[in-house]
């Protein structure tokens, strides 16, 4: 019998072409850097103790739970300059519905997320039915907030801060789930710890496992491919708007119970962190390609960034050049790797 002819359009792709496919694989080896960098250089001889990780992940944490689903935005091919200052008006927000309105905790959430819903909804809406770039309906959106932030709290309160947010009724259930800690090892780690690792479980099961996971890598490739192959594109980027948003708005509650209070100009310059965390995790700027893991390894390396420098007594206004050098290094060097993955090993 004769040989079967080989088929050129079937290869075999080897393990190491496929792992370096995985766009968080430059993340990983990123974090696993900046860990024994900072270990090394640490003067405290805490870093990679209970309670240095404790100290990272507490500032990596909050960063991580919306720079999942920012990560799924931006797979989708948009962006969302809003959610930074969601964070601090969903807090503020909040704050007001118990203080002002005297209702209790879980009905002031409950309204604190729809009202994030509707606002990501209509970002959703403005970019798909204007045709404008997500970067000037979001940015827009940022301004709008942030005046309200200022001019409502002001109003309702005579200063830009709102407190008292512990005087609510059920505050301790909601405190308890959101902002308590938990003690391992001797070190107490807050419970955001555990929503950050839910949250990035369930952007991944999302990612790999649903039709709407296949949508979002479809819509972000060449929408008008995805069109023709019947994916919803605008029903999907605008669901996609309103995760990112309900997400910044559940870092908002959780900050507030946390602290008891809210600052007007909270959260305002964080949505860059978010892109930052998405993108050193292997999400293209351009869309179609990235990771709910890889977002994840770039909220542990800025984390692992903000405590290793002042452990090391390194002038820690060198925080953000720092970030700066790692974005360009990491998206840099995932860039050059997916070049030359994606050509293969040909037998």
């Amino acid at each position: 019998m004769a040989n079967a002819v080989k088929d050129e359009r079937v290869q075999k792709t080897s393990f190491i072409t496929t792992i370096l496919r995985r766009p968080e694989f430059g993340a990983l080896m990123g974090a696993l850097t900046i860990f024994a960098l900072f270990s090394s250089v640490d003067t405290t001889t805490n870093f990679g103790q209970l309670g240095g990780i404790s100290g990272w992940t507490d500032i990596a944490a909050p960063i991580g739970i919306v720079a999942v689903f920012v990560a799924l935005l931006m797979i989708g091919g948009e962006f969302d300059l809003s959610t930074g200052v969601m964070v601090g008006t969903t807090g503020l927000l909040t704050g007001m519905l118990v203080t002002e309105l005297g209702l209790d905790i879980w009905t002031s959430i409950f309204i604190v997320l729809v009202f994030a819903a509707g606002v990501g909804l209509l970002n959703g809406w403005l970019v798909v039915t204007t045709g404008l770039p997500s970067f000037i309906v979001t940015l827009a959106t940022f301004f709008v907030l942030r005046g309200a932030n200022l001019a409502v709290t002001k109003q309702f309160t005579g200063t830009v801060r709102v407190s008292g947010t512990d005087e609510a009724a059920n505050f301790e259930q909601a405190e308890a789930l959101f902002a308590s800690k938990i003690e391992f090892g001797g070190a107490n780690f807050q419970v955001s710890i555990i929503w950050w690792i839910f949250f990035t479980i369930l952007a991944t099961w999302i990612l790999t496992r649903t039709k709407f996971g296949n949508w979002i890598f479809a819509s972000g490739g060449d929408a008008n491919a995805a069109r023709n192959a019947g994916v919803p594109v605008i029903r999907t980027k605008i669901i996609l708007f309103m995760m990112t948003s309900v997400a910044a708005a559940f870092v908002g509650i959780m900050f507030v119970l946390r602290l008891k209070g809210m600052q007007a100009g909270q959260g305002v310059g964080i949505e860059f962190f978010y892109i930052i965390a998405a993108a050193v995790g292997g999400t293209l700027l351009t869309g179609g390609m990235g990771s709910a893991i890889g977002a994840t390894l770039g909220a542990a390396i800025m984390g692992m960034a903000y405590i290793g420098i002042p452990y090391a007594l390194w002038d820690s206004d060198w925080t953000f050049t720092f970030l700066g050098l790692i974005l360009f290094t990491a998206v840099l060097i995932n860039s050059v790797v997916s070049k030359r993955a994606m050509k293969g090993r040909k037998k």
